[in-house]
């Protein structure tokens, strides 16, 4: 038993920190966040400093895991981490069902009824929410974000960054591009670019005057 290092305070921290009890490998759980002062004593695990401060755990935490919703910041605490040879472990919930052909890139946190099914390939830090389904031969990029209820069929491909919003579903062989946003519900059913948002079903691209 060791013990685990958790960035990030947030309410998905506590998420990450109930999977990671669950998995049942660390006898503690530690918190760093910015604002470990108003923080601590207000959860049932310490919040010992500031997100920055992790250098200073190496010596009592060999694993971490970065509970940061945004995907560039997530990416690049786990870049840090592992510079400073701590271990990123995938954090599965004993209560889901993933493929043993699926690869899962280091620093995934996988909840609590999640779905990955055969030969999906998953990169560095991607979040796969609760009751969330990924089917076969899915392919998401680093720093994914599959958020709660979220559906994809098979053969998806989803670029680094991206966040599906909670309930959102994408047809088969559909390809999302790098740092794109569904909208809530959205019904992915056509390809889409880069960088976009798209709402609705089926989901359209939101114009630049819908966005402010």
């Amino acid at each position: 038993m060791s013990q685990l290092l958790i960035i990030g305070a947030s309410g998905h921290g506590k998420v990450v920190a109930d999977t990671a009890e669950a998995v049942g490998k660390w006898s503690q759980l530690t918190f760093l966040d910015d604002d470990y002062a108003n923080l601590n004593g207000t959860l049932r695990w310490p919040v010992v400093g500031g997100s920055r401060d992790f250098p200073g755990m190496a010596g009592t935490c060999d694993s971490a895991v970065v509970a940061i919703g945004h995907a560039q910041t997530r990416l690049g605490f786990i870049d840090a981490l592992t510079s400073s040879c701590f271990v990123l472990p995938v954090l599965c919930h004993p209560f889901t069902a993933v493929s043993s052909s699926a690869v899962i890139g280091e620093g995934t946190v996988i909840f609590a009824g999640a779905v990955i099914q055969a030969d999906a390939r998953l990169g560095r830090g991607v979040i796969v929410n609760t009751q969330a389904g990924v089917d076969h031969d899915c392919v998401l990029g680093d720093g994914v974000h599959v958020c709660p209820g979220a559906h994809l069929a098979g053969n998806v491909i989803v670029g680094d960054g991206s966040w599906l919003g909670i309930g959102c579903a994408i047809k088969q062989g559909a390809r999302v591009g790098r740092g794109v946003t569904v909208g809530a519900g959205a019904v992915v059913v056509n390809d889409v670019d880069d960088g976009l948002t798209v709402v609705g079903c089926p989901a359209r691209p939101v114009r630049a005057t819908e966005s402010k």
